[in-house]
């Protein structure tokens, strides 16, 4: 059943280069807890212990403002084809911005997505397995351009312009500073 571990092995890592979905888990003491599905070829793996994944444009920035202010953070990922498991990742999260000197270290790691808005790098302090025996069969599909197409047409200038409208505070008004450093 369930294991704990302090970093990754190369069994948790292929585990995770294989699946096409994760969850990100994210609150501060007085927010609401924000779980987010995340997709589209972002995340990877530096080491045993870092982990890092670049976040798109989305209709609420939850997470970066949340680790700013708290930067504790779970990932989770679920096999949802083959035998099952749910492999989950605790840790630190640093929100890395554009206008931020690490983005240029850790933006060539992934392929670029329009929209890129933050990159998300993550001290792994406990990793956790556990069965997944109630988690369905699901079969990937494809990934969904929507939101690529979305943000390729709002270009840049657009891009910053939303940022501004819908993405400057969370939910509960909390600061993600998207448009002061978001280059």
């Amino acid at each position: 059943m369930g294991q704990r571990f302090n970093e990754l092995f190369e069994k948790h890592i292929q585990f995770i280069n294989e699946q096409k979905i994760f969850f990100v888990g994210t609150a501060t003491a007085n927010s609401r807890v924000n779980i987010s599905p995340k997709g589209m070829d972002s995340f990877r793996v530096i080491s045993n212990s870092r982990v890092a994944w670049l976040n798109v444009t989305g209709s609420g920035n939850e997470t970066s403002a949340h680790v700013q202010q708290d930067p504790r953070m779970t990932i989770m990922f679920c096999a949802f084809e083959g035998e099952p498991l749910i492999l989950r990742l605790y840790g630190s999260a640093k929100v890395v911005h554009k206008g931020d000197h690490e983005w240029n270290d850790l933006f060539p790691l992934f392929k670029p997505l329009p929209g890129a808005r933050q990159i998300f790098d993550i001290a792994i302090d406990l990793v956790q397995t556990s069965c997944g025996m109630a988690v369905p069969y699901f079969s990937y599909m494809d990934d969904r351009e929507l939101l690529s197409d979305w943000a390729t047409k709002k270009d840049e200038a657009g891009l910053k312009r939303y940022w501004e409208e819908k993405n400057q505070t969370s939910i509960d008004g909390i600061p993600s500073y998207i448009v002061s450093k978001g280059g």
